[in-house]
């Protein structure tokens, strides 16, 4: 998949024009409004500095948080813009509204390089109803229309969908990386082709597990997911994190892997908590057919771990989406950060993708980001992508021509 991008645009087509950019600022602040993870600002970093460079006059918009369609002060967008100033090394004029006269002013008075943001899209309904009339008060802001937001392409928005239907629209450099990387995953993977998933839920990513069975030779499944996968299978998983609604589905998938070879891989031990999930905890490796009653899981055991790095090392393509256990927590990180630094021995060895908020999490923890072949921004965007959904914010986006 191939589409129009900025990189396609050159100076003269640039120089003097607006520019509106929808990006992923949606980053976590503290209770002081401050920015504790700014990756997915640095991620837009290409797209903004390649637009001042050739000239262009850069308004930039995002949402933060989920104000659902009111004004909440602790969510206006100032932090991000003082951050952004000091990335860029510029002043980033910051706005109080989206659209209206007193936006249009600053807008229509910008110079050549220069970057305004505008205030959080999601203070107005209109934007998540892909209002027309709200995109269209978007789209008067510029000449041309960026989307650089694969997080956010997963929605059918106002600012991913909406203003592309006004404006000459061109994807930006990392929603274009994003689109390559994750096509070649379903595409042309080099093989041995290996997908781990953990994390709490296995039902956000039924689609997902059933269209990478055709895609990967192998699926790792650790996590809150395997205890679902191990129930369906008939075990008893104590008190571990259990969705049944989900078990018939499930069971079926895992049928249908065993038919092609045992593609899917449960863990064979784990850990578990006794009684409840903190520090203070007992805890024991049980193996799957003996975890106590009161037992919850809350990693992989030593054997599973083992057997799981086995697969990784011999693949030539990695796919990693949520941690295998309670990571959040020391003592049960231990499987988590293993395979995070597993994934970073195969730097130049395979290509190796992570997505998703925890999984990232767990690599920047480790301080191991620069072995990383790619790492998604896109969270739930990814998941939908990789489970062979069309994305609304991509589809959008013209094609590339030949």
């Amino acid at each position: 998949m191939k589409k129009k991008t900025i990189g396609d645009l050159k100076k003269e087509q640039l120089e003097g024009k607006k520019v509106l950019v929808r990006v992923d600022f949606n980053v976590p602040l503290n209770e002081r409004l401050e920015i504790t993870d700014d990756t997915r600002i640095k991620a837009a970093l290409p797209t903004i500095n390649y637009l001042i460079f050739n000239q262009a006059k850069v308004i930039l918009m995002s949402h933060l948080g989920r104000p659902q369609g009111k004004v909440v002060e602790k969510l206006r967008l100032d932090p991000i813009a003082r951050r952004l100033s000091k990335l860029l090394g510029q002043e980033v004029k910051k706005v109080n509204d989206c659209i209206g006269e007193e936006v249009e002013k600053v807008v229509f008075s910008l110079q050549n390089g220069e970057v305004v943001l505008l205030e959080n899209l999601r203070f107005y309904p209109g934007e998540e109803e892909n209002d027309q009339e709200f995109s269209k008060k978007l789209a008067n802001l510029g000449d041309l229309f960026v989307n650089d937001a694969f997080g956010t392409a997963h929605r059918a928005h106002a600012s991913t969908v909406g203003v592309a239907k006004f404006l000459p629209s061109y994807a930006g450099f990392l929603m274009a990386k994003e689109i390559e990387v994750l096509s070649n995953l379903l595409e042309n993977p080099e093989r041995p082709f290996v997908v781990l998933l953990g994390g709490a839920k296995i039902s956000g990513k039924i689609d997902l597990v059933q269209n990478l069975l055709e895609k990967a030779d192998k699926i790792l499944i650790g996590g809150g997911m395997s205890y679902t996968c191990l129930a369906a299978l008939g075990y008893k998983v104590g008190n571990s994190l259990l969705e049944e609604y989900d078990l018939e589905i499930v069971r079926k998938i895992l049928e249908k892997a065993e038919e092609e070879g045992d593609k899917i891989l449960l863990p064979s031990d784990l850990v578990v908590a006794i009684g409840e999930v903190s520090a203070e905890a007992e805890c024991k490796t049980v193996k799957i057919d003996n975890i106590p009653a009161e037992g919850i899981g809350v990693d992989l055991g030593e054997e599973s771990l083992a057997r799981f790095e086995e697969e990784i090392k011999k693949a030539k393509t990695i796919f990693w989406n949520g941690p295998v256990g309670a990571f959040e927590i020391e003592k049960f990180a231990k499987g988590t950060n293993r395979i995070a630094r597993v994934l970073a021995d195969r730097h130049g060895k395979a290509i190796t993708v992570v997505g998703g908020g925890d999984s990232v999490a767990a690599i920047e923890k480790t301080g191991l980001t620069e072995k990383i072949t790619h790492l998604s921004t896109g969270g739930g965007a990814s998941l939908e992508f990789l489970g062979g959904k069309k994305l609304p914010g991509v589809e959008v986006l013209p094609d590339k021509e030949e």
